[in-house]
């Protein structure tokens, strides 16, 4: 298991804007270098803590689906999910907005709980080599939730 990582933003729009745009995982493709579409499970037809979705991911050549269930629901505050495969629960990704004078600081954090001995899996499903290494890994993720943070920030600012 890998330390929790994250990254911050300062996004000049309130925190339900934030909110609603994050906790609406059919959207995350827009802003997500790796996730291109998220679809509600039957009988999960929102953010509520016990909801689930399936989020396609690619990189180059490769796709790969993995399910997300809803962890912690709070508007305007909290969102987060355990994301899994074949239901082994391999990271959890989240979200935490704080108002701000001129809108919302939002942190995007991630904790990876894969063992040692699927790291090199990771790498068969996703095609990323550095998803074996999990110094690699996290810096991939920072640059991925840097991206991710910044498309937020362009949609929700209107640029």
């Amino acid at each position: 298991m890998s330390e929790r990582i994250e990254v911050s933003k300062e996004i000049a729009a309130p925190p339900e804007a934030v909110d609603a745009a994050i906790t609406d995982v059919t959207r995350m493709g827009q802003w997500s270098p790796e996730c291109f579409a998220c679809e509600w499970q039957e009988g999960s037809e929102g953010p509520a803590v016990g909801a689930v979705f399936d989020g396609q991911n690619r990189n180059g050549a490769k796709e790969w689906t993995g399910q997300g269930t809803v962890t912690e629901a709070e508007p305007g505050r909290r969102f987060a999910v355990e994301c899994s495969m074949y239901g082994f629960h391999y990271s959890t990704w989240g979200y935490e907005i704080e108002p701000t004078a001129s809108g919302s600081r939002v942190t995007e954090w991630t904790q990876d709980f894969r063992p040692d001995d699927v790291l090199t899996m990771s790498v068969q499903i996703s095609g990323v080599a550095g998803r074996a290494d999990r110094q690699l890994s996290a810096e991939r993720n920072r640059r991925g939730m840097s991206q991710t943070l910044e498309r937020l920030a362009q949609a929700l600012e209107g640029h």
